[in-house]
């Protein structure tokens, strides 16, 4: 991130072609690290849907990196589509991101913040973020079943 300015977290309404670009290389990479009927990312249409809020991540006007929050129910939501864009992973943009989804969590009165991610080395970065934020494993949640390819972790509000 550049030093002039802290990075910008807005919500977002997934129509800049930025944002568009960026959740076509998630999907890619999601479907190129895990079978196909094990990707649970969400594309456009379903993250416009009305109980997912979902987050740019700007440094100045550059696009760095997204998350959604799916509201499961009243007290749990799920993490979806966290993501850096590629020229900025290993400056704690994701860190900065969860950070958010955390308090906004909180904010809304949840007792329980969930995600699902892959199981493949290149999801380990993944799971080692969300343990450093005090995520722990868990089974499937919210219509997901047990699958080889997955794994579930949870973080008590």
């Amino acid at each position: 991130m550049s030093s002039h300015a802290p990075l910008q977290i807005t919500v977002d309404d997934l129509s800049g072609p930025d944002i568009a670009a960026l959740l076509t290389q998630h999907l890619a990479d999601m479907y190129a690290h895990s079978p196909e009927d094990s990707v649970h990312a969400l594309d456009l249409d379903e993250l416009r849907k009305p109980e997912i809020t979902f987050w740019a991540a700007r440094d100045g006007g550059t696009l760095v990196g997204c998350t959604a929050l799916k509201e499961l129910d009243p007290t749990h939501g799920e993490i979806k589509s966290m993501r850096t864009a590629t020229d900025y992973t290993g400056r704690g943009i994701a860190a900065t991101l969860l950070t958010h989804l955390i308090s906004e969590a909180r904010a809304r009165g949840y007792a329980r913040l969930s995600l699902e991610t892959g199981t493949s080395d290149f999801f380990a970065p993944a799971v080692r973020l969300y343990q450093r934020h005090s995520f722990d494993f868990c089974g499937p949640f919210a219509g997901y079943t047990e699958d080889p390819h997955s794994i579930f972790m949870t973080l008590e509000l």
